[in-house]
């Protein structure tokens, strides 16, 4: 049975802090790059790229970039991986206006992380992290969970919005279960 991810709503409140996460608390909180903290724990970690395409990011997800939920976005879905295992499911929006000047590639990186580019650059500010107990009732919970044999009930995730002069991007990050034993 395909899902459909608009047939689920995404606009929810986000929190501040990661209230009851358990085992995930400290990879939410972990304010640096996930991308290094992953390749120091995996020697062969990979992105593997799901999704590139233009469409039209969620409503809360328009507005936190200061965008108008008609606005399409280049939207990016990777898996990153370690030991050949997904344990990141990222998205990330990508209004097309922040991908002029020095973002101009961030489009077209293929199997390279985001994260690499972002936190490369000092310019780069990255706003407070937000947190989500993401449940079957969520767009991202479905897509996030397309290619797991065994999916949870419940993801945790975390965004920020990164900006570099006046482009802004959204970042989502949403730990997968393995992700526990890396």
């Amino acid at each position: 049975m395909k899902v459909f991810a608009k047939s689920f709503p995404s606009h929810s409140q986000w929190l501040k802090k990661p209230v009851n996460s358990g085992v995930y608390r400290h990879w939410l909180i972990d304010g640096g790059s996930l991308t290094r903290r992953l390749q120091r724990r995996c020697a062969d970690f990979a992105v593997r790229p799901l999704k590139l395409h233009n469409a039209r990011p969620q409503t809360d997800e328009a507005t936190l970039l200061s965008r108008s939920p008609r606005e399409k976005a280049l939207l990016r879905e990777v898996h990153l991986y370690c030991a050949g295992h997904p344990v990141v499911f990222a998205h990330s929006v990508l209004p097309y206006a922040a991908l002029r000047g020095d973002w101009w590639g961030l489009g077209k990186l293929g199997n390279r992380p985001l994260g690499g580019a972002l936190f490369a650059d000092p310019r780069v500010v990255r706003t407070p992290l937000q947190y989500k107990k993401l449940s079957t009732h969520h767009a991202l919970y479905h897509r996030a969970i397309a290619h797991l044999e065994s999916p949870p009930k419940v993801l945790w995730a975390r965004r920020s919005v990164f900006t570099l002069r006046r482009a802004a991007i959204l970042v989502t990050e949403i730990f997968l279960p393995q992700i526990l034993v890396t």
